[in-house]
């Protein structure tokens, strides 16, 4: 039964390609033409796993082959020293990639389908991001081809963003106006499904509360402390009541970071992380608003100061249908992704490992969903660039069903051929669409049409603290 599947998805993935015009399938010849060198940098970042801000390697690494590709580069923007910005061609229309490349903490694991740390405590691409620069990078490389087969006109431009699962590189630019001239921007996220992504995303808003009281001993006078951890559970506390009482698409996320010392010290000091989530922007802020007021109730009631900084927040995605058919009649052109018997077998073993059923992988290209009001899943800083251009979106498998995200399985199967199948066809798909984009002025117009209602009157505004980005090591 499962190796009748597969030869299926291989006829259909076979009777699809056939289908591509001339054009389209010198498009994909150029991907197919640097898959050495695509796989060759995909595996480096995925073995340097560089952490939000950190990633000075990997971006180098993107940022040089972006140059030897005749692209101008711009480095070092918005602030962000592993931020860069690569650009080829003139005029419009401007077609946009966004390309990210950090990693997780503490996931490093090696390319076998049970668990094994490469670095025992190092970081590991839980999220598949070594695959998404590279491919989008491919992607606007073979764009750049087919502008100097004189088929296309207008710029192409590839967005390194940093930081994505921390702290948000994208809000910086976003903040700067990088994106503002845009036309369209695409990008893509690796997944365990290949479908044009047209759900939306959650709003968040990340902070920091910081509890500060007096210290004393907590035996002989307890009574002249002031304790700063009876604050944070106090906050604890009340975030808990109110979970009762948000709407079902809230969610609220905590972190005690710091507490105190030592167990015979009242804790003058203690640090609370917390992010609230909802899958609107204006569903978010009266959660957010609720949660400040829990924390100063808490630091009231144990007669402490309290301080609340501001890390970031982002907007939900706005979705954008027209653009997502476009990719979707890129991607039907395509077919799904063929595995071989030894890629099936990786995938149940990590399916065993996980505790999953062992289902394999699903690289068959999903029928074109309708968008749902109110979905679930996580946050990106996608969202903010899409109220400010009209954003196509793709997810491409580079994992087994069911897989957990953020894991080691994930870092697995990203730095061996299922990864490596997943992000040459996100190239392929990313740059057909482009083409079309460049060729078809009318979809382009209807994109924007569509970007334009769906935007209404709102008015973009990034929710970041004054100070620039927190880069590691700068002077504040």
């Amino acid at each position: 039964m499962r190796l009748t599947l597969l030869l299926l998805l291989a006829l259909c993935t076979s009777v699809s390609a056939q289908k591509l015009s001339p054009a389209k399938a010198k498009v994909v010849a150029s991907i197919d033409s640097r898959e050495g060198k695509l796989i060759d940098m995909s595996d480096k970042i995925w073995v340097l796993a560089e952490v939000a801000f950190e990633e000075g390697e990997s971006a180098k690494i993107l940022a040089d082959y972006a140059e030897e590709q005749g692209f101008r580069v711009e480095r070092g923007v918005s602030e962000m020293p592993t931020a860069f910005i690569a650009e080829y061609g003139s005029g419009k229309p401007i077609i946009g990639i966004l390309g990210e490349f950090d990693a997780l903490p503490g996931i490093s694991q090696k390319a076998q389908p049970t668990k094994a740390p490469l670095h025992t405590g190092a970081a590991g691409h839980g999220c598949g991001h070594n695959l998404f620069g590279v491919g989008s990078l491919g992607a606007a490389v073979a764009i750049k081809d087919a502008m100097d087969r004189g088929e296309i006109e207008g710029t192409i431009r590839y967005y390194g963003t940093p930081a994505e699962e921390k702290y948000f590189g994208k809000l910086y630019l976003a903040r700067d106006g990088k994106f503002n001239d845009l036309d369209v921007c695409l990008d893509w996220h690796p997944s365990a499904k290949t479908s044009a992504n047209v759900q939306s995303s959650l709003a968040l808003v990340d902070f920091v509360v910081e509890f500060r009281g007096q210290a004393a001993h907590a035996s002989s006078d307890p009574w002249n402390g002031r304790s700063a951890s009876d604050a944070m559970e106090l906050m604890s506390a009340g975030i808990n009541a109110y979970r009762e009482h948000v709407r079902p698409t809230v969610r609220i996320h905590t972190h005690m970071q710091q507490a105190g010392d030592v167990v015979n010290v009242v804790p003058d000091y203690a640090k609370y992380w917390v992010r609230v989530r909802d899958s609107k922007r204006d569903g978010m802020i009266p959660v957010w608003e609720r949660v400040k007021k829990i924390a100063e109730g808490a630091a009231i009631m144990a007669n402490v100061e309290y301080e609340i900084s501001l890390v970031s927040g982002l907007h939900e995605v706005l979705v954008n249908r027209t653009g997502g058919r476009l990719l979707q009649d890129n991607m039907e052109l395509l077919g799904g992704i063929e595995y071989t018997p030894a890629e099936i077998e990786f995938a149940y073993g990590i399916q065993k490992s996980t505790d999953k059923e062992q289902v394999g992988l699903d690289g068959s290209v999903q029928p074109f969903q309708e968008t749902r009001e109110n979905p679930g899943g996580g946050s990106t800083d996608v969202g903010d660039v899409s109220w400010l251009v009209p954003e196509i979106r793709l997810g491409v498998t580079t994992a087994p069903v069911g897989t957990p995200w953020h894991s080691w399985a994930v870092v697995a199967c990203g730095g061996m051929s299922i990864g490596h199948k997943g992000m040459k066809y996100a190239a392929k798909a990313l740059a057909l669409t482009a083409y079309d984009l460049y060729q078809q002025p009318e979809t382009v117009k209807a994109i924007r049409e569509e970007f334009e209602t769906r935007r209404g009157d709102a008015k973009y505004e990034a929710i970041l603290p004054a100070a620039g980005p927190p880069i590691p090591g700068k002077k504040k």
